[in-house]
């Protein structure tokens, strides 16, 4: 439900999806916790996708195996999996510290987590101990949305809720585009890709460290009892956490399972087998790269529909553009040249419905529960979507991973279905204290 614990009026209807305030309106520390943000999230990304693009040279090199061989993607998807569900605890227990030590403090946690942990990646000399890097990885990545997306939302004006999340969910999508620019250059030294995920997570851990406390949660903090976990179910909470909980599980499933194997589709396509590895592997890269610039566009679509016609109906149009446009991207047979033509459409709507959710999920809970709530709804999602990434790819023959991908596009029609009853929030609206 809508958080109760601050009674709002709403006035001043407003329909652009601009805000009505320009951002010299911010003030210096709403600012500065904007651009903190929005570096955190690139380098998020950017950390989270190195492993995809370069997981099946990398893992048959540990492995000594050929990197098209199923035994190395099932084994790549498996280090996958676990770099999901350690997203989703790091999620929930750096959330729950969020709650407790303030979101500031959370920040520099995660942040520094996750820097050290890709650095070590670089360092792996079987595919388990990649494995357990990748996890603790992905603990602090995790922490650091739950923390990231509640700075903002109790920092900023309320007039900027769509746009800032959709500008924020783009900073991740960046950190793709830093990913596949950096791997475009790193053909044959893939393992040593993630050190640069180390050296620029530090800089935004520097860079938090001088940020203050919200006063909301310091007020929170000093008036209120900290609720337990338990919270989350119980009451009118209750149906609010559940909904998140789907309705993020299968975006989650939807879009990680297509990410990790969209590149290893794009390697066996028919027309580039005779291609030198090295070619296909420029070719992988240099694509990713072009429908990532396309799914920036789509966080602001997202952001822009959930201005006009609301959190709710946005959710269920992006959803089923996503699901159309995966059927018609995969339900024929595609050459290198055609799916640059369908490919991009997929993207716009399966990674732009995540512009809503940086700023939508976190105000659905009370102040002293917030980045619990968050982080533990939004992250929860990973574990199924871990599982997912696995099953659809070790269910279906590697050699056809359009078939997987067409599968993970009828996740669609439920995770229409369960938008469709998510609490909505006022977006058309500038709030004010009451």
């Amino acid at each position: 439900m809508l958080d109760t614990e601050c009674a709002k009026c709403y006035t001043t209807r407003t329909m652009s999806f601009l805000p009505a305030n320009p951002i010299g309106s911010l003030t210096p520390a709403q600012r500065k916790a904007g651009m903190a943000a929005w570096l955190g999230w690139l380098f998020d990304g950017m950390e989270g996708f190195l492993y995809v693009l370069v997981a099946a040279p990398f893992v048959g090199q540990l492995m000594h195996k050929n990197p098209q061989s199923p035994t190395v993607a099932h084994h790549s998807a498996y280090i996958q999996g676990a770099f999901l569900i350690g997203w989703a605890l790091g999620g929930a227990v750096f959330g729950r510290i969020g709650d407790h030590i303030g979101r500031s403090r959370t920040f520099s946690l995660t942040i520094l987590t996750y820097a050290l942990c890709t650095g070590l990646s670089s360092f792996a000399v079987t595919w388990q101990m990649l494995l357990v890097f990748r996890f603790l990885a992905a603990l602090g990545i995790g922490g650091e949305w739950a923390a990231g997306s509640t700075i903002i939302a109790e920092t900023w004006p309320n007039s900027w809720r769509p746009w800032a999340s959709s500008a924020l969910q783009s900073a991740f999508q960046c950190g793709l585009l830093v990913a596949a620019f950096i791997t475009t250059f790193m053909v044959g030294h893939e393992r040593w890709v993630f050190l640069f995920g180390a050296l620029p997570a530090l800089l935004v851990f520097w860079f938090r460290r001088s940020l203050p406390e919200t006063e909301e949660w310091k007020n929170a903090s000093a008036q209120q009892k900290r609720p337990p976990l338990s919270s989350l179910f119980q009451g009118t909470t209750l149906r609010t956490t559940l909904l998140t909980i789907a309705v993020c599980s299968l975006a989650l499933t939807i879009t990680w399972a297509y990410i990790f194997w969209f590149p290893a589709q794009l390697m066996h396509l028919p027309d580039i087998q005779r291609w030198p590895q090295a070619r296909k592997l420029h070719y992988v890269y240099v694509t990713t790269l072009l429908v990532n610039v396309v799914a920036i566009g789509g966080n602001f679509l997202a952001g822009a529909l959930s201005k006009y016609v609301g959190y709710r109906r946005a959710m269920v149009i992006m959803f089923a553009g996503a699901g159309i446009f995966l059927y018609l991207t995969y339900s024929v047979p595609r050459t290198h040249v055609s799916i640059l033509y369908w490919a991009p459409w997929a993207h716009l709507f399966v990674q732009g419905i995540f512009g809503i959710f940086p700023l939508y999920i976190p105000p659905l809970f009370p102040t002293m529960l917030r980045t619990t709530g968050a982080g533990f709804c939004y992250n929860i999602g990973r574990i199924v979507a871990g599982v997912g990434t696995i099953v659809f790819g070790v269910l279906y023959p590697v050699n056809n991973l359009s078939e997987a991908i067409l599968a993970i596009a009828l996740l669609t029609v439920p995770a229409m279905i369960v938008a469709a009853f998510m609490p909505e929030l006022p977006v058309h609206t500038e709030i004010t204290t009451s």
